[in-house]
């Protein structure tokens, strides 16, 4: 067998790769951010925590009966401006699976 191959550097070897894919991983989780703007605007602004944006990920705000509210996706900048419904209702970020983040109208910051 190859000295360099030895079982205990190919695990050592194994469990650095792990490592590595595990922390770019993490480093990949999605983030998103609701304040009010005033009386009748919402803004929200997504992203993941890489610092990366997130234009054309989907936005939609949804109501507690799962009805799509308001469909959307950021723009460019990683923000979708709404109107705030008048049924009570939660913002859905969705990056794909794994990437998702739920925001209920309680907490969205008031302006």
């Amino acid at each position: 067998m190859n000295p360099a191959l030895r079982p205990s550097r190919l695990s050592a070897v194994l469990l650095v790769l792990c490592a590595g894919f595990s922390a770019s991983a993490l480093a990949h989780n999605p983030m998103c951010e609701c304040k009010a703007i005033d009386a009748e605007q919402i803004k929200c602004t997504g992203g993941f925590s890489d610092g990366s944006g997130a234009p054309g990920v989907t936005l939609d705000v949804i109501g507690y009966d799962e009805t799509i509210l308001v469909p959307g996706k950021l723009g460019a900048d990683s923000t979708l401006t709404f109107k705030k419904p008048g049924a009570e209702f939660y913002v859905l970020f969705d990056a794909g699976p794994g990437h998702v983040v739920e925001i209920d109208q309680a907490d969205i910051e008031a302006p």
